[in-house]
């Protein structure tokens, strides 16, 4: 089966940091389009941030530019999220989506993946 995993989520303070991680299985994600989503309570899905195949190209959302980095290490088959100078707004479940594409660029858009994870918890609090 073919899978991706987010992990790195959890409970920090306003202005703190955490590193995302999207790690897949059962495929390899050098030639796929890997875009970060969240959601929170009685919000739509926002796509956040996305990077093209071998990382050519990316893309931010006005929401996080600035603050957060995505990254790829094809080597671990894996893509991450930097989120630096959190805020409470930035509370949400966060996912990681895959798209294989011949295309170097991406798309903030869901429909546009095919693979998806289960989510990751981030929430911003003092």
């Amino acid at each position: 089966q073919l899978q991706l995993v987010e992990s790195g989520g959890g409970l920090v303070q306003p202005g703190g940091s955490l590193r995302l991680s999207c790690e897949a299985s059962g495929f390899t994600l050098d030639y796929y389009a890997i875009g970060w989503f969240r959601q929170a309570p009685g919000k739509e899905r926002e796509g956040i941030s996305c990077i093209s195949r071998i990382g050519v190209s990316t893309y931010y959302a006005d929401s996080v530019k600035g603050r957060f980095t995505i990254s790829r290490n094809n080597a671990k088959n894996a893509v991450y999220l930097q989120m630096n100078s959190l805020k409470p707004e930035d509370t949400a479940v966060y996912y990681c989506a895959a798209e294989r594409s011949a295309l170097y660029q991406c798309s903030a858009n869901a429909n546009a993946y095919t693979y998806w994870g289960q989510g990751t918890q981030v929430t911003v609090s003092s």
